[in-house]
């Protein structure tokens, strides 16, 4: 079958869709899972937690498996695992049972997340039509994850919670139907290695122990000993990694990905883009419901101008990326989130959504959309054929655990500063200085761009490995889709 690279974008953004959307989704949901289920208070946070745990532990594993044992086999396998235990956690009926299906969704996740990436890269050469097509992606990323809470807040009051799982389910049918019909069968790397276990270990417990670590401290605190023990096993086996991944003939993750100003500046660049976005998102749905009174489904669907502002961000960021380099879209992006963010610094517990939220998420999520759209492009740039799955697991990971690691530790320092304080004004306090300090974020992100990125719009290449580079060699020769 040919390759049908209209059908590959449709694919993999479809694919993007349904995992951005599930990350948000739940949320909304949480309380009427616990009267549903049965939830003890404390257990009731592994819904999310263990679904962030394994998505993030096992994405390098799933970059890497892509290059080495196919891009559509890997997206079928993490579509279908995905779809399945969506299934399950629809039809849970203890805790553990749920638990379990989400734990299914993360890995299944971890799968496809990278494979439908590194298609894209793969599919569409380096220059406008790549930038064009990570552009679509970034932006049905975005919405994805705005429109989840939308969804969330929707199903969960008019159908039931079960149907913020069950949702997938149509969803990954129409990305299977597209992989299928899309992306040849036949696409197999030119060059067979071996699966680099002892990093795979490695990789998996230490980002899974980092991730664990993090999440936990919504309970456990910070400055507690099994906080400090987690964090620090965690970073002996990261250590660990490194020392072999700088040794290993085939590794997981090449070190020397890593030299390269691009992909090391978008990958720092996409870490705090994703704290940022998380932690805010996080903040606005707790001050429309907790401080303004908001119902569920009326917090969901306050999300959708900042659906719009994605969307419409991503399509000028696809332009200017294309024309003038991606610096041009990322540090004006970066700067705008930033003063959107400082807005919401003003919230007040007397506000309303039209007075305190509208106008300062049209200006974030804009500039949201200018600086996702190019960051992935730019985390590809100068990446060999046979480690594109290796970069888009790298650039997951960065996402994954920025996400994780941002909003546990700014929830944490707006708890402090809340204390156990229930009123209006105290909660609106503490969001408030979650909101200014996710600002700093983006302010962070503009500088790192300024002094770390270069400045022509395309890179030197990312000095490949002799394998990669025979690999991408034998592929363009034989003509070997990929």
């Amino acid at each position: 079958m040919r390759e049908r690279p209209a059908v590959v974008l449709a694919a993999a953004a479809v694919t993007q869709f349904v995992l951005a959307l599930d990350m948000s989704v739940v949320n909304v949901a949480l309380p009427a899972v616990r009267a549903a289920l049965g939830f003890a208070p404390l257990d009731l946070s592994w819904v999310v937690h263990v679904y962030a745990l394994t998505f993030g532990g096992f994405l390098l594993l799933g970059g890497r498996a892509c290059d080495l044992y196919g891009r559509r086999r890997l997206i079928v396998l993490g579509l279908a695992v995905f779809g399945l235990c969506s299934l399950a956690g629809g039809l849970a009926q203890a805790p553990w049972q749920l638990i379990a299906a989400r734990a299914g969704q993360g890995l299944g996740a971890a799968a496809a997340a990278p494979a439908a990436l590194s298609l894209l890269t793969t599919t569409f050469g380096e220059g406008p039509r790549r930038v064009r097509a990570l552009g679509v992606w970034s932006a049905v990323n975005a919405a994805g994850g705005a429109l989840g809470v939308l969804a969330g807040g929707l199903l969960t009051e008019y159908a039931g919670w079960r149907w913020v799982m069950l949702i997938n389910l149509p969803v990954v049918a129409a990305a299977l139907a597209l992989v299928y019909a899309g992306v040849p069968a036949g696409e197999r790397p030119a060059r067979r290695e071996r699966l680099d276990a002892p990093g795979a270990v490695l990789a998996t417990g230490g980002v899974g122990l980092l991730v664990f670590g993090v999440v936990r401290t919504d309970v456990l605190g910070w400055d507690t000993a099994a906080t400090y023990g987690t964090l620090a096993a965690a970073a002996v086996l990261l250590t660990a990694f490194v020392l072999v991944e700088s040794r290993a003939g085939a590794p997981l993750l090449r070190l020397g990905m890593l030299r390269s100003r691009w992909v090391a500046g978008a990958n720092a660049l996409v870490f705090l883009a994703a704290a940022g976005q998380f932690t805010a998102f996080y903040f606005v749905s707790l001050y429309m419901q907790q401080v303004l009174g908001m119902g569920a489904a009326a917090t969901g669907a306050a999300f959708l101008p900042v659906s719009v502002g994605l969307v419409a961000g991503t399509a000028v960021a696809t332009r200017v990326t294309a024309s003038r380099g991606p610096r041009a879209s990322l540090i004006p992006g970066a700067l705008l989130a930033t003063a959107g963010l400082a807005w919401f610094a003003f919230i007040s517990p007397d506000g309303g959504f039209v007075t305190d939220v509208l106008g300062p998420s049209a200006v974030t999520s804009v500039g949201l959309g200018l600086v996702l759209a190019p960051v992935i492009a730019v985390g590809t740039t100068g990446v060999a054929r046979g480690e594109a799955g290796m970069a888009s697991g790298l650039l997951n990971s960065s996402r994954q655990l920025g996400g994780c690691i941002g909003l546990a530790t700014l929830a944490t320092i707006s708890a402090h500063r809340t204390g156990t304080a229930t009123d209006a004004a105290s909660l609106n306090e503490g969001y408030a200085l979650g909101l200014s300090l996710t600002a700093s974020l983006f302010l962070l992100a503009a500088v790192m761009a300024v002094c770390v990125l270069p400045r022509g719009r395309t890179a030197d290449t990312a000095t490949p490995s002799p394998a990669s580079a025979s690999a991408s060699a034998e592929n363009r020769l034989e003509g070997t889709p990929s």
